[in-house]
């Protein structure tokens, strides 16, 4: 009912009265209106809501005396129009929810309410027109019960906010509606992996690049939030001459943090993580391939410091004799060795030649080991680098002998007669050859042999050339002159040869008488032979005894003033004396020899030499010595000379002189 609208009621004239009420009041009419009607009349609008029934009581009053009354209850229903919209119990409504929650799930169950009644009341719900469209495919809501469900999949790193706005309307004739809000955060979770990429890579690294020299510029993202996006950066594996520094946020630089070296290690292989620090926590990585560049670093090293090479003499000209090989750890041209021969101290471009690239070493000329035993020289090694570095080997090149020279006797025999008086006692000893041999070992290790055509009564010692008799000769041979042919060998392969005579003369004592007349009336001085070879040899003992002692005494002399050497210096190297044979004499050569170094030496002339153990016969006992002087050598023995070798050659011409038969 609306304000005033008006009920009739047929009353008589009486005095009426309607209880007290808000809504409704009694309109008895004018005074002009004749009718015993009166009007109830609604005062202001009527609220179901708020009182659905409404309970009044008229009351009638006569005017008579007494008076009386009468009363009338009225019930008043008051009838339900939509006049309500339906209401939320909030206005806003907020929500969290986790990004990786699953389809179906429900979000909130709205509750609208309508005060009306029936189909007023009756409420559905659905989303606002305004909502973007991608919003209602992921969220959807039941329109009877006001259920919001997940229906797609949410994304906090897409989007972590949605506001839904919900319209609730009842179903009446004219339908009411109310709205509300629906506030959804987005809760992230630790779903994504963090992220890595190279913005700049420095590649190759110079290996003598310093410390904190800046390599590459690493780039770190994670799309999670809160501690699902702090990010920890790891490099691997470890104890690798790199590390990481932060720059700044999200920025990482991989510097040079240790000595590279890259002939040690030529590239590196790493791995770099980064790792979230979520529960649980996520990662990801990156390798990383550096190269380090070569710096000229290195000196060609010789894998020998130094290299001793045997050549055999006579070699053909241009022989490659020896390669020598030096090793730079470099690379490239760094790497690319030159060979050459160090000739500031002593030329061998006529000797020697290396190739600069192979480093194979070429004899440029026929060596001859009586000549040149020994060549040292140093070859270097240079790199290509810049500034190139070079390094060096010393080479020794030690000529092997070859018995290539025939022994040369020394004198000639036929030009001194030598006068022998008979008789003679087997086992005298005639003479004795002297033969040198220029090679050395066994090449110069002489034998002496009798030719069979001059056998006769001769024989000669094979190892000291002394010719003897084989038995007595008596006056019956005076006389004759017989020449004796002695062959002297050497020891070397192929064996060489070479041929002395010795012409000996048998006199008697008539004739040795007259020949020594002879020769004075000539003013000529002459001694016979058989009476001066006694005094000769005694002053020949009692000399050789002298010197001997002398020199054994200076000998002790030296040896208490320092060590004496067991090998004498030879040039950079040393050279033995070396015995071939124990049995024979001495054997000297004054040839020079020649040491071509490419080193400072205090190399001179030499002189070749090689000491036997002298066998002096004694006449007291010829024949004993004789067998000792053929006697084969004994290798297995040494020799060890108490006279200097300086010594015996100085007094070589003083024994000459005396056993010179005049």
């Amino acid at each position: 009912m609306t304000t005033g609208t008006r009920s009739s009621l047929k009353i008589d004239n009486e005095d009426i009265k309607l209880s007290m009420n808000n809504y409704f009041v009694l309109d008895s009419g004018s005074d002009e209106d004749e009718s015993n009607s009166v009007l109830l009349e609604l005062k202001i609008p009527l609220d179901r809501e708020e009182s659905p029934v409404h309970h009044l009581v008229l009351t009638a009053t006569d005017g008579g005396e007494p008076k009386l009354t009468g009363t009338v209850q009225l019930v008043i229903n008051v009838l339900d129009v939509n006049d309500n919209p339906p209401v939320f119990n909030q206005s806003v409504y907020r929500v969290k929810l986790l990004e990786n929650t699953a389809n179906g799930s429900l979000v909130i169950t709205l509750n609208a309410t309508d005060l009306d009644e029936g189909i007023n009341r009756e409420i559905i719900y659905f989303f606002s027109n305004s909502l973007p469209l991608h919003v209602t495919k992921i969220f959807s809501i039941i329109s009877d019960t006001g259920e919001i469900r997940v229906i797609g999949k949410l994304d906090y790193e897409d989007i972590n906010f949605y506001d839904l706005q919900i319209i609730a309307e009842d179903r009446g004739n004219f339908p009411r509606s109310g709205h509300c809000k629906v506030l959804l955060e987005i809760l992230d979770t630790n779903d994504n992996i963090p992220e890595i990429s190279v913005n700049s890579l420095s590649i190759p690294v110079v290996e003598n690049s310093p410390s904190g020299s800046v390599v590459a510029i690493l780039s770190v993202s994670d799309k999670d939030s809160g501690i699902n996006g702090q990010i920890n950066c790891f490099l691997f594996p470890p104890g690798v001459p790199f590390k990481l520094e932060s720059t700044f946020k999200n920025y990482y630089s991989m510097i040079v943090g240790a000595v590279l070296d890259r002939e040690q290690v030529a590239e590196y292989r790493m791995v770099v993580t980064v790792e979230d620090q979520g529960v649980p926590p996520l990662s990801s990585s990156i390798s990383l391939l550096v190269p380090i560049s070569d710096i000229n670093d290195n000196v060609p090293a010789f894998t020998q410091p130094s290299y001793t090479v045997f050549v055999k003499e006579n070699n053909p000209p241009g022989a490659h004799i020896f390669t020598v090989s030096a090793l730079d750890p470099d690379v490239a041209e760094n790497a690319l060795i030159t060979y050459w021969i160090d000739e500031k101290l002593w030329p061998l471009s006529s000797y020697i030649s290396v190739h600069s690239e192979s480093g194979k070493l070429y004899a440029l000329q026929s060596l001859d080991y009586e000549e040149s035993k020994l060549l040292q020289f140093q070859v270097r090694a240079k790199d290509a680098g810049m500034p190139s570095l070079c390094g060096n080997a010393t080479i020794q090149i030690f000529v092997l002998d070859e018995n290539d020279n025939a022994p040369a006797v020394t004198g000639s025999s036929e030009e001194n007669l030598i006068l022998l008086v008979v008789p003679v006692m087997p086992g005298h000893i005639v003479g004795k050859i002297h033969a040198l041999d220029a090679d050395s070992g066994y090449n110069a290790w002489l034998r002496y042999e009798l030719l069979e055509e001059s056998s006769g009564p001769w024989s000669v010692g094979q190892y000291n050339g002394e010719v003897s008799t084989k038995y007595p000769l008596d006056e019956s041979e005076g006389g004759k002159i017989q020449r004796v042919l002695v062959q002297v060998k050497d020891h070397g392969k192929p064996q060489l040869s070479a041929t002395a005579t010795l012409s000996v003369s048998l006199v008697t004592s008539g004739q040795t008488i007259k020949t020594d007349i002879n020769l004075r009336r000539s003013g000529e001085s002459f001694v016979p032979l058989v009476d001066s070879i006694n005094v000769y040899l005694i002053i020949a003992i009692c000399s050789v005894s002298s010197l001997f002692l002398l020199a054994t005494l200076i000998y002790v002399a030296l040896r208490c003033h320092c060590k004496a050497k067991e090998s004498m210096v030879y040039g950079p190297g040393m050279a033995t004396l070396v015995c071939a044979s124990e049995v024979g004499s001495w054997s000297y050569s004054n040839r020079h020899s020649h040491i071509l170094a490419g080193v400072s030496t205090e190399a001179g002339a030499k002189s070749d030499l090689m000491i036997f153990s002298p066998n002096i016969p004694s006449f007291a006992n010829n024949r004993e010595h004789k067998n000792e002087a053929e006697r084969p050598p004994n290798s297995s023995k040494e020799f060890h000379p108490l006279i200097s070798p300086e010594w015996i050659f100085k007094l070589m011409p003083l024994l000459g002189t005396i056993f010179k038969a005049d």
